[in-house]
């Protein structure tokens, strides 16, 4: 499986050049100008385009579990979606319940993707309890599953979340064995309150649900987090980052000596607040956790992204219908009654959590990103692919273009034009947060490892050429 691009213009994190790359049997061999090859090889002429390394998401869900439901895609759609969108590498979240087997766990996420998935993939294991076991399970997964990255949640108390001794024995393990623990970073027993008091006053709509887990809670959640690795040694990565506030607590903590990553998603810089508050219930289209804040955070993190204070640009992609499973929240429209509390009415709080975006990220980040001046090309390829890969143990295989590296790649044609809509997209979902909004550019031809799965902006990938990357810790 050979190709050759040429005359197209070459992005990496550091710099931009015109130039021709020759892949074969799915790696870079060569990189130059006016090359040729005399074998047979597919012949991609990127004139006038930009090539870059193939997009990274190192936030995403598409096996979950959760709030009572079930997510909707699956590898087909999901991995088939990413890479329309030019990610052609998936880090996905495994996320047991408290009383599940961390093994059998993983061994479940990776056989939810195993010949089914079209781009390539990998895991955060998933921390929900931490008892006699818990040790040596994660060392086992660590070892023998090829995965090099935990996540913790301080949030969604009795399903998801630890408690501080679990947050400590679980970032004092990550030390020792060299692996990034990666956290949602919110105080459970504050939204669980605040929660129970606005659902008490009648304040039950999508609206209320920002101000149930407020800029203070998540501020909390950070802090905190920064203690904990403050004390252990360990390296951690706070996912989904939506506030001012959350980013100054952990630059403070970087500060102090706090090996500290930062991720945002693309709703918090393309979304605010107002989109939950929209009437008639389309406010749940938005409810994700923590929040979409107000304008004036977004505008915040597309400076700490320009600033390379914020390492990277995830989704947090949690898909769910909006008109059936959004609706489980919908005081009127009790969808699965037998989720609920007997004779409990819906609320904001059984509104499932989450945005379908892991087709729009990068579209989003260049039409808004770089088209309006707020980030360059290359901070674009440092926040979606380089830094990611550089963070969880994929470098140099991913994320970059050198000789040696896996045939990611996507060529991007600056000059299309379009709309983001729920009717052409590949995401299962019925509905999409970006309705109707204009784009400019679009990933025009993608590869995984030097086989075409997208050409002329079209899906002509084989389903099941995506396989597991196993990593190894940074020790």
């Amino acid at each position: 499986m050979n190709l050759l691009i040429q005359n197209g213009t070459i992005v990496t994190a550091e710099t931009q050049f015109i130039g021709d790359l020759l892949c074969r049997d799915g790696v870079i061999v060569e990189i130059g100008r006016n090359l040729t090859y005399r074998g047979e090889a597919e012949l991609v002429d990127a004139t006038g385009k930009y090539i870059f390394p193939g997009f990274i998401d190192p936030h995403v869900h598409i096996y979950l579990p959760f709030m009572g439901t079930f997510a909707k895609d699956d590898y087909v759609s999901g991995s088939k979606a990413a890479l329309m969108g030019g990610t052609t590498t998936l880090i996905e979240m495994c996320c047991p319940s408290r009383s599940d087997d961390p093994r059998e766990a993983i061994r479940l996420w990776k056989s939810k993707a195993a010949g089914i998935s079209s781009c390539d993939y990998t895991f955060h294991m998933g921390v929900t309890r931490f008892d006699e076991g818990t040790a040596d399970a994660l060392r086992a997964i660590v070892a023998e599953e090829g995965i090099t990255s935990f996540k913790v949640f301080l949030a969604y108390k009795g399903a998801f979340g630890i408690e501080d001794t679990e947050l400590y024995q679980t970032l004092s393990l990550a030390r020792e064995l060299g692996v990034v623990v990666t956290a949602h970073c919110e105080n459970a027993d504050l939204v669980a309150a605040t929660q129970k008091r606005l659902v008490a006053e009648g304040k039950t709509g999508p609206e209320w649900h920002e101000p149930s887990r407020p800029i203070a809670v998540e501020t909390e959640g950070c802090h905190h987090l920064m203690t904990f690795a403050e004390m252990t040694g360990a390296e951690v990565y706070v996912v989904h980052t939506s506030c001012i506030p959350a980013v100054e607590a952990v630059i403070a903590a970087r500060k102090r000596g706090v090996k500290a990553w930062i991720e945002t998603v693309a709703p918090y810089l393309t979304l605010d607040s107002s989109y939950a508050e929209l009437p008639d219930f389309e406010g749940a289209k938005y409810v994700m956790s923590p929040p979409i804040r107000s304008k004036d955070h977004g505008d915040f993190l597309w400076a700490c992204l320009a600033n390379g204070t914020v390492d990277t640009v995830g989704t947090d992609h949690a898909p769910f219908d909006f008109a059936t499973q959004k609706h489980m929240g919908h005081p009127q429209n009790p969808v699965d009654a037998s989720f609920r509390p007997t004779g409990k009415p819906g609320d904001f709080t059984f509104i499932p959590n989450g945005i379908p975006s892991v087709e729009e990220r990068v579209k989003l980040l260049y039409t808004e990103g770089v088209c309006r001046g707020r980030i360059d090309l290359q901070a674009l390829v440092r926040i979606a692919s380089t830094n990611a890969a550089k963070i969880f143990g994929l470098y140099p295989r991913k994320g970059a273009i050198e000789v040696g590296s896996d045939a990611d790649l996507v060529i991007w044609d600056p000059q299309w034009s379009g709309q983001i809509s729920a009717t052409t997209h590949s995401m299962a979902t019925d509905y999409s947060a970006f309705e109707g909004r204009e784009i400019q550019g679009r990933a025009e031809v993608v590869t995984v490892r030097g086989k075409v799965m997208v050409r002329a902006g079209g899906w002509v990938g084989e389903t099941g050429w995506g396989s597991f990357i196993h990593r190894t810790p940074n020790i």
